[in-house]
């Protein structure tokens, strides 16, 4: 009879791969002799998400925003009433067991409307992120990897952007359009990419002469390339981080153009229109703008946490 040889294509697994035979997972992704480079890489995000877990702060403000968005998400199917349904005869109700954050000038539910408020200002806030950082990114990156001309250009553009108020160019913006809420993304999106665009130019000026930036040059590798698959990809954690922390100022940007009337038009319920509509009461039924700018308010503060925690853990300067 033949023997199987132990680390033959008969053999048992285990003998192949040392991680199968530890059952913890945990011990697999702590290695400090990983077998492979799907192991080290797995293991990197692990000690970054226990370092993150470490920090209560930031913990507590992701658990708010996940909170936060979930009810936004399935808010159509749990709202008690029609956020656009009047009941004249019950407005300005306090909170109560009927209506827990009690009803507006036209005795519409407060609470459907802080729920379905928040897929309004959390889809611009999504939208704008998806489209400014992208836009951001590719400014900066082309600006510091070729240098000269494009980077004088560019520069000069980002400049002019930042040499003005970012909400007062929204507004701009916003009225040589027209009021809503497409015109609004698109506003906040023009004013916001310019320091990302900064940041992005100062991390890849710092990369295009590193040796091994040299080193892919030197096998033939096209700019294009070298930007893509080399530079964009170690420009990601700081952008991550400054999106994060910019998140609050787009939220407050956003519900800044709804209280001014230039973001989502009534009866639309988005927290900054609501507060527009209902400062008036702000002394005799507190609750009516006042549950909308706590909503904002949690909001901001969670992803300032948020963007801390990321930024302790994905910036080297920080450890």
């Amino acid at each position: 009879m033949s023997a199987t040889s132990p680390t033959g294509a008969g053999a048992d697994p285990s003998l192949r791969d040392p991680s199968l035979r530890d059952p913890s997972w945990r011990d697999w992704l702590l290695s400090d002799t990983p077998a492979s480079r799907s192991q080290a890489a797995w293991g990197a995000r692990y000690r970054l998400w226990c370092d993150f877990r470490a920090n209560t702060l930031a913990m507590g403000g992701l658990i708010v925003i996940v909170l936060m968005v979930s009810a936004a998400l399935i808010a159509p199917l749990v709202v008690p009433y029609d956020p656009a349904m009047q009941d004249l005869t019950n407005r300005l109700a306090r909170p109560s067991a009927l209506h827990w954050f009690g009803t507006d000038e036209l005795g519409r539910d407060l609470f459907s409307r802080i729920l379905m408020g928040g897929r309004v200002t959390l889809g611009m806030v999504v939208a704008v992120v998806v489209l400014v950082a992208p836009l951001g990114l590719a400014v900066g990156c082309i600006a510091g990897y070729y240098g000269g001309v494009a980077d004088r250009v560019l520069m000069r553009v980002t400049d002019v952007f930042l040499a003005f108020p970012r909400l007062i160019l929204a507004l701009a913006f916003v009225a040589a359009i027209k009021p809503g809420i497409t015109s609004a993304i698109f506003a906040i999106v023009l004013t916001a990419w310019p320091p990302y665009a900064r940041l992005a130019r100062a991390e890849t000026l710092s990369l295009r002469n590193t040796d091994f930036i040299a080193a892919v040059r030197l096998t033939g590798a096209s700019s294009a390339r070298i930007v893509l698959r080399h530079i964009v990809p170690l420009c990601l954690g700081s952008l991550v981080v400054r999106v994060t922390l910019d998140m609050s100022s787009i939220i407050l940007t956003a519900a800044s153009l709804g209280f001014l009337g230039m973001g989502a038009q009534p009866p639309s319920p988005e927290w900054g229109a609501m507060i527009a509509t209902a400062r008036r009461f702000i002394l005799d039924q507190w609750w009516v703008p006042t549950i909308p700018g706590i909503a904002i308010f949690l909001v901001s503060l969670a992803f300032n946490l948020l963007g801390d925690g990321l930024r302790d853990v994905l910036d080297p300067k920080q450890r």
